[in-house]
């Protein structure tokens, strides 16, 4: 194997949620441009690996949940099972592996498992010294660099020419083809426009407040938008209480679409509201306009929309970023009153040239 543009199989490892895989688009359409021929095998989790539908540079897809991304210890001690992966990725006889990572995480962990596995190139973005593990490292990424872009840069330094980095998603038709069926069972005319509130959040500390989402829902109603409220299924509490908080006229709709149809539904709406998740990444790589009630346990930077029209609101507090799953004082940074939320809103859609149902603007 004399190079990276020569790798006909590689491993692309991203082992979070979905929002950070999707991330991954630019640099995986960067590699499959440059390299038509190699075959992209997407190694995620059981969450992440449901955004290859997403992403057409995709060929294939492992499921895994490797001990290294434990978080508090809920993988029994199994070494076995470790070793079984480790000869699960050794039979595929990958050419190379990327290793993708956020700022905080290692790739020499992964890397040294592909090693074990025989994978001879291998490549991560890193801060410490991690010996051979990697044949290649990308190092001096600032710690505010947007996760997309690190991803591009990664490639770049493997000599992949990157000629877009926008976030990209594609759409089967059978997903727009369900938004008027879905809108309609919420309750929402499906031919007009509504405004899409996501309060949830794999981490409780970037869940939007309750009190704030429903106060924002009920002056977008009052000011003559639909509003549809999305979870997922374990989510149906959270968006109960925040449709009951704003009144009869938002709609809630909760575990009922695949991701594809959820990502239409984003496409659809005239603006999406929500916390730092899947929606605001879905929402960027869509061109929809986005508000961002970004709770400050990330640098707004590193995940922040960088091409639709967008707004981020967020209080300054002395604990950001605190990387935190929770908050213990009570999300300080996300005390936002519902109007002023409102106004950014609308100013949103008007600038968008969206029409508020009915007439007027």
């Amino acid at each position: 194997m004399s190079g990276w543009r020569e790798a006909r199989t590689i491993a692309a490892l991203r082992l979070d949620n979905i929002g950070d895989v999707i991330m991954l688009g630019p640099a995986l359409r960067a590699i499959k441009e440059a390299s038509p021929a190699g075959r992209i095998t997407l190694i995620a989790s059981r969450a992440g690996a449901a955004a290859a539908s997403l992403l057409p540079w995709v060929d294939d897809v492992m499921v895994w949940r490797p001990v290294w991304q434990d978080v508090g210890g809920r993988i029994p001690f199994d070494p076995a099972r470790e070793r079984a992966m480790i000869a699960d990725l050794a039979a595929r006889r990958f050419d190379a592996a990327l290793i993708f990572t956020s700022f905080s995480q290692t790739p020499h962990v992964p890397g040294y498992v592909c090693y074990l596995a025989g994978i001879p190139l291998r490549a991560g973005e890193s801060k410490e010294f991690g010996g051979s593990t990697l044949t290649d490292e990308q190092r001096g990424a600032p710690d505010d660099l947007h996760q997309a872009e690190r991803n591009v840069r990664l490639v770049e330094h493997l000599g992949f020419p990157v000629r877009d980095r926008r976030l990209a998603v594609a759409l089967p038709p059978e997903a727009h083809a369900a938004v008027p069926r879905l809108a309609a069972a919420a309750g929402l005319d499906p031919g007009a426009p509504f405004v899409l509130l996501h309060p949830g959040a794999s981490a409780a500390a970037r869940r939007v407040p309750v009190a704030l989402a429903a106060g924002l829902a009920r002056l977008l109603t009052a000011a003559g938008w639909p509003v549809l409220v999305t979870g997922q299924a374990r989510e149906a509490g959270l968006v109960a209480a925040v449709v009951d908080g704003a009144g009869p006229r938002v709609r809630p709709l909760v575990g009922r679409t695949t991701l594809g149809e959820f990502a239409a539904l984003v496409d659809r709406a005239a603006l999406v509201v929500c916390g730092n998740t899947l929606p605001l990444h879905l929402a960027d790589a869509l061109d929809t306009p986005v508000l961002a009630l970004y709770s400050g346990t990330d640098l707004d930077a590193q995940w922040r929309p960088r091409h639709t029209r967008s707004r981020l609101l967020r209080r300054p507090t002395a604990c950001h970023p605190c990387y935190r799953f929770d908050c213990p004082i009570g999300q300080p940074c996300l005390d936002i009153p519902p109007e002023e939320a409102t106004a950014a809103a609308l100013e949103l859609l008007v600038g968008a040239g969206v029409g508020v149902p009915g007439g007027g603007r």
